[in-house]
């Protein structure tokens, strides 16, 4: 989960071109709401936010660090599927877009080489075997 984080914050911060996996797109999201968590109870223990639920300092600073890479990790999974990036704003349309939005982040992506790169699982499938033969 570490290594997918890593990937997208640090090597792929605002790289918008390209396809991510459903496993780089969703351990980002799993690691984010954590850390996001953790700042919460932080923010609330430390008495920089005066409400659980509501946005203190460190959550805020980390939302506003992470928003871009969110935003690129989440337009690479559309690409993967084979839609635009422009297919995030379906999210503007209540209740059904949302659900569809869900199911799309949810779907395997394209086999093979699609308008927006090749399958990111073959380049993992070859580095595999790179290693494997390195072994």
């Amino acid at each position: 989960m570490i290594e997918w984080y890593k990937k997208v914050v640090f090597e792929n911060y605002a790289n918008f071109n390209g396809r991510a996996r459903r496993s780089e797109y969703w351990y980002y999201a799993l690691a984010t709401i954590i850390i996001s968590i953790i700042l919460e109870i932080l923010d609330y223990t430390i008495g920089m936010a005066f409400d659980m639920g509501k946005l203190g300092i460190l959550r805020g600073l980390y939302s506003l660090a992470v928003f871009i890479p969110g935003l690129a990790v989440m337009i690479r999974r559309l690409h993967d599927v084979g839609k635009s990036g422009w297919f995030i704003f379906i999210l503007f349309i209540p209740l059904v877009g949302i659900i569809w939005f869900f199911i799309t982040l949810c779907t395997e992506g394209d086999d093979g080489t699609n308008e927006y790169g090749s399958d990111p699982k073959d380049e993992f499938d070859e580095m595999d075997e790179i290693g494997k033969e390195l072994a």
